[in-house]
């Protein structure tokens, strides 16, 4: 708030200083700035990823042939969750309609089969290499019908 009535913000520079300017240090971590959880906040609203995301995962299982892997790297644990719920519902038996208030019957097999039933993550020393690596998490699936 004491930001803002110093006058508008007008880069990314000003909303960073902003965030910075607010956190306490007690609470800043070390390794990653504090504008960076805002930033791909902002990021993930503006470009609705998250929206976006079952709907992607259910046209790629559908161009995958029987045998074919899905990997998805994510790097936040909404992306994540998202993720793990699409494989895992994709996974489970589908559901075929029988008719007009009839309950749904199971059909015969699911779509995918979960290779990694917990994510990858990376290794202390990949994660030294490349510290943008430190929160990706992989989860795999094979297309089996």
């Amino acid at each position: 708030m004491r930001r803002r009535d110093q006058g508008r913000m007008n880069t990314t520079g000003d909303l960073a200083a902003a965030v910075l300017e607010a956190i306490p240090k007690k609470f800043q971590e070390k390794r990653i700035h504090p504008a960076t959880r805002t930033f791909q906040a902002i990021r993930i609203a503006v470009n609705r990823e998250l929206d976006d995301l079952q709907p992607a995962f259910e046209a790629m299982a559908g161009c995958l042939r029987v045998g074919g892997v899905i990997c998805v790297l994510a790097y936040h644990s909404l992306e994540d969750r998202a993720v793990k719920h699409a494989f895992r519902n994709l996974s489970q038996r589908a559901r075929e309609p029988v008719g007009v208030g009839a309950p749904a019957k199971p059909a015969d097999r699911p779509v995918l089969e979960i290779l990694t039933p917990k994510p990858l993550e990376p290794s202390e020393a990949e994660t030294q290499d490349n510290p943008r690596a430190r929160s990706a998490k992989l989860r795999a699936a094979r297309r089996v019908v």
